[in-house]
């Protein structure tokens, strides 16, 4: 749920509340379904990459997790940080500044998990604005995605796993050759159909030239999407 006073917008989740800054987007259908099928194991070390408000993080930590959250925008770092000491987590989560896993030089997870942008943007359409920064996944909408596949062996520990959020027009075929050739075992654990995204309607013929499994009708407008929660397992 959600609530403003005085300019200040509140969000409550699985009993945790999150103070949502100014250039932090609350919670979507889509970070919500991402954590509906996180597994934490207390004790785990967890890495979240993109953490924005801090959600995953917080609730990895509440199930007894050791966290490490980053984000590239200053805003959401502040922002987690603040939810961090309002939850009561601060002596189990870290939020760092910077992008991907530079933060994290080093360091290695039992779990890296991330809702990162994903909506493919035609060349020249980017912009700068927090609200689509947050959803630019870069033209084929993998820029993101696919350097948090290629980075992820090196900070997984045996066994860890990488777990993701895919639009289904991105493609299953593709997530999972990615991940094994990365030396991780792919496999789909959680799919719903959502709303089709509003931004998606002003780069619909975009996103339909790089449907290769026809998610989508060719002709009208889409009014669901599939997406899907993909994880790849490091050997043991």
């Amino acid at each position: 749920m959600a609530s403003t006073d005085d300019g200040v917008l509140l969000y409550v989740y699985q009993g945790a509340l999150f103070k949502i800054a100014d250039g932090v987007q609350v919670p979507k259908a889509g970070s919500l379904f991402f954590c509906r099928h996180l597994q934490f194991r207390p004790g785990e070390r967890v890495l979240e990459l993109g953490t924005g408000a801090g959600l995953a993080a917080i609730l990895a930590a509440k199930a007894g997790c050791r966290v490490v959250a980053t984000d590239v925008v200053p805003e959401a770092v502040e922002c987690a940080r603040e939810n961090v000491l309002i939850n009561g987590v601060a002596d189990r989560v870290e939020v760092r500044l910077g992008d991907c896993y530079e933060p994290v030089k080093g360091m290695t997870f039992d779990l890296i998990c991330t809702n990162p942008p994903q909506m493919p943007t035609p060349p020249g359409r980017e912009r700068e604005d927090p609200v689509a920064a947050a959803d630019n996944g870069g033209v084929d909408g993998w820029e993101v995605l696919d350097r948090a596949i290629q980075g992820a062996p090196g900070h997984l520990a045996p066994g860890g796993r990488l777990v993701f959020t895919i639009f289904a027009f991105l493609s299953q075929k593709a997530a999972m050759a990615k991940l094994e050739a990365v030396g991780l075992s792919p496999r789909i654990i959680g799919r719903e159909v959502q709303a089709f995204p509003r931004i998606g309607y002003e780069r619909l013929d975009h996103i339909r030239s790089l449907d290769t499994e026809g998610t989508l009708p060719r002709t009208g407008l889409p009014k669901t999407i599939e997406r899907f929660v993909v994880q790849g397992t490091q050997p043991p």
